[in-house]
């Protein structure tokens, strides 16, 4: 250890954790003269904090010997209708629990930005932690810390790990493109999400796999970004309306903008152009036409993400990863091609 590594600031319990190389929950244990420390960590977790001048908090003394019934919930996803229905019924969820949430919200962060994050609402002694992420980086990166309190994370792809909850997205894409093929369509084109996006990802795949079951072609993917303009300027696309004839888009609000580009371009949905969207916001069954699109659970996936946290701070044991099925919600916005009709 060397003068270089001490802090300006005043020194935190991460500070003496990172100097003596080991968990902050190992440096509470210390401070709170706690079992099970071995005695060569113990020493270098004191020289540590004797370097650090560092003066325990009642906070960092919490983290081991007090409930706070208190949590936090980091969304990184936007100000999007998912994310935040997520961080709504989370939040419901705890409240009929008799917990409080911590809330850290943040646009486009790296890794770096969610740890540290992580750490502010550690130091402000919260029992879990739930992620909702809108990369499947920082997910991943997630996996691999040791911070001391569960966290469970949303997370709907296959490298999912027992803490991690979801929609069912792989199912919720089958059920859009399945309906889609039903009709009729031989040449259904996906305007994406984002590539970061696990969600996204996990939608191109059911995509994919249900027209490869019927023998059909994958053609016309591009990665939009949730927007509705980006779905509008995906119908000004000259393959859509011509060599496919339907859509699946990959929210709500990217399938509205497509039906408005298809009209501009003078052409009609479904007559022309078949489209599906994805997350059933409460506008979908008001627009001309009313949204063909798939259903997800919100309130379903917030109250399991906090039953999985609860159950998480009260024993260490190891469930599986759980999906909340999405439904299909069946409007005017899809009907047979024209070609197939009498």
């Amino acid at each position: 250890m060397s003068d270089k590594d001490v802090p300006q600031r005043a020194a935190t319990i991460f500070d003496v954790a990172r100097l003596a190389g080991v968990s902050h929950q190992t440096v509470s244990r210390v401070l709170n003269d706690l079992p099970n420390v071995r005695p060569t960590t113990r020493d270098r977790v004191e020289q540590a904090i004797k370097q650090l001048r560092y003066t325990p908090s009642p906070a960092a003394r919490a983290l081991v010997t007090k409930r706070t019934r208190v949590v936090g919930l980091i969304v990184t996803a936007g100000a999007g209708y998912g994310p935040s229905s997520i961080a709504l019924h989370v939040n419901e969820a705890a409240r009929q629990a008799r917990y409080s949430v911590l809330t850290i919200s943040m646009l486009s962060p790296v890794v770096a930005d969610v740890r540290q994050a992580i750490e502010s609402l550690i130091r402000q002694s919260v029992e879990g932690i739930v992620l909702v992420a809108a990369e499947q980086a920082v997910v991943s990166a997630t996996y691999e810390m040791d911070i001391g309190v569960p966290m469970v994370t949303v997370d709907p792809t296959e490298q999912a790990t027992g803490a991690s909850v979801a929609i069912d997205q792989y199912a919720g894409a089958r059920l859009a493109t399945e309906h889609l093929i039903g009709l009729g369509h031989t040449a259904v084109a996906h305007l994406a999400g984002p590539e970061a996006s696990p969600d996204g990802a996990e939608r191109v795949r059911g995509w994919r796999d249900a027209l490869a079951e019927a023998g059909l072609p994958a053609r016309g993917l591009v990665h939009g970004d949730w927007s509705a303009r980006s779905g509008f300027e995906y119908a000004s696309r000259p393959e859509v309306g011509t060599a496919c004839t339907a859509v699946f888009a990959s929210n709500d609000s990217m399938a509205l903008g497509i039906v408005h580009g298809l009209t501009v371009r003078g052409l009609r949905v479904p007559a022309d152009v078949s489209v599906v969207g994805f997350d059933d916001i409460p506008e979908a069954a008001h627009v001309g036409p009313p949204l063909t699109t798939v259903r997800q659970d919100f309130e379903a996936l917030g109250s399991l993400l906090m039953a999985r946290l609860l159950a998480a701070i009260e024993s260490d044991g190891a469930p599986r990863p759980t999906k909340v099925l999405p439904t299909l919600v069946v409007r005017e916005s899809t009907a047979v091609p024209a070609s197939r009709k009498p």
